[in-house]
């Protein structure tokens, strides 16, 4: 299957933080690894003065130099006329609602569905949106949060569905655990948004307990939480790690026995994923404007909160459950399954969605 990805800006242009983007090239190296021709039409990050080709190839995807530089409205331009040409299955877009428009004028030309991944970490807005929106086959989601935020912004219901974030359970099982693990870790950008108050209000509930915690990340907020956690008496337990690796999260995941999440902004908990697969018990403030609820509900490891409270309450009952390493039975979370979940929805929307030859399966398999 020919699957053409409409991606302004892909590493190392984008942010390193653009969650949106990582999730587009993650989905087309899994597509990749699938046996499907997958091409990125992006923004030629390796064009110079000494290289002047139009494509790269990098883990099985190829990228397509549709500008080589930053360029929005020649980007916009001439997208519509490259996916016209390279007639591919399905088209797969990622952006704001240029993007989108520009994308769906090269499908129609392709007589190709277009798929439009809405990742959500900024509501839905503009004039234009609701019209981007419904021109789309398919909206696609992260999360059931923000599928109801696209429905509110006119996508029809029976056109919008959910392909969560995607995690590697196979790199969960080749970190060792941390040599000295924490009872309790937490994970979260410390801005504004991380409410990290309500985890240490909670640890504080235990403080005539023994535990020790640890609190992966760093942020604007972080020399604050700091204070905060020295005067409720509690500092020399709990241990601000900074923004780690994936590697040493793991590590710590795979020691931890409680993964607590609180942050009022979340399209997708990712790292509360990766805990949860890690075997950690999960403690879920809820939200509003958090899908982090979604991972454990009807999950046996996974309790949901209201208040700092609760939070110890649930600590403290999370003792009952044995400790684990990784856990299996999120595996419909692991990369080549979620892939597999985008090949569904390709399917849905009339590509032809054909298993790949047998050679290709196995050279795919072995990559």
């Amino acid at each position: 299957m020919q699957v053409a990805l409409v991606v302004p800006e892909t590493t190392p242009l984008a942010d390193a933080d653009d969650r949106a983007v990582a999730r587009a090239e993650r989905t087309a190296r899994g597509l990749a690894r699938h046996g499907h021709d997958v091409t990125i039409y992006c923004t030629g990050w390796w064009s110079d003065r000494l290289d002047h080709t139009e494509t790269r190839e990098r883990e099985g995807v190829t990228y397509r130099a549709v500008t080589v530089a930053p360029a929005t409205t020649s980007y916009h331009a001439r997208v519509p006329a490259l996916l016209a040409a390279a007639g591919p299955d399905a088209v797969h877009v990622v952006g704001g609602v240029s993007v989108v428009l520009a994308a769906r004028a090269g499908a129609t030309a392709a007589r190709a569905p277009l798929v439009v991944d809405w990742f959500g970490e900024t509501p839905p807005e503009g004039r234009l949106v609701g019209p981007a929106l419904r021109t789309a086959d398919r909206v696609v989601t992260p999360s059931e949060l923000v599928r109801t935020r696209v429905r509110e912004r006119g996508a029809p219901e029976d056109r919008t569905g959910v392909v969560p974030e995607a995690i590697d359970l196979d790199c969960v099982r080749t970190v060792d655990p941390a040599a000295d693990p924490p009872d309790v870790v937490a994970a979260t950008d410390l801005d504004e948004d991380a409410n990290l108050e309500s985890v240490l209000l909670g640890l504080a509930e235990l403080r005539r307990r023994d535990w020790t915690a640890v609190v992966v990340g760093d942020g604007p907020e972080l020399a604050a939480y700091e204070r905060q956690a020295a005067d409720l008496s509690i500092g020399d337990r709990v241990t601000f790690a900074g923004a780690l690796p994936r590697d040493e999260r793991l590590a710590l995941y795979r020691g931890a026995h409680v993964f607590c999440q609180t942050a009022r902004d979340e399209v997708f908990a990712v790292e509360l994923l990766w805990a949860l697969a890690c075997g950690c018990v999960g403690v879920v403030e809820y939200q509003a404007d958090s899908a982090a609820h979604e991972l454990v509900e009807r999950r046996t490891r996974g309790v949901r909160v209201s208040t700092p409270e609760e939070i110890a309450g649930a600590i403290t009952e999370a003792g009952q459950f044995e400790p684990w390493t990784v856990d299996g039975s999120l595996a419909e979370f692991d990369a080549d399954a979620v892939a597999g979940r985008w090949l569904d929805v390709y399917h849905a929307v009339g590509a032809p969605v054909e298993e790949a030859p047998p050679e290709e399966r196995d050279a795919a398999a072995q990559s």
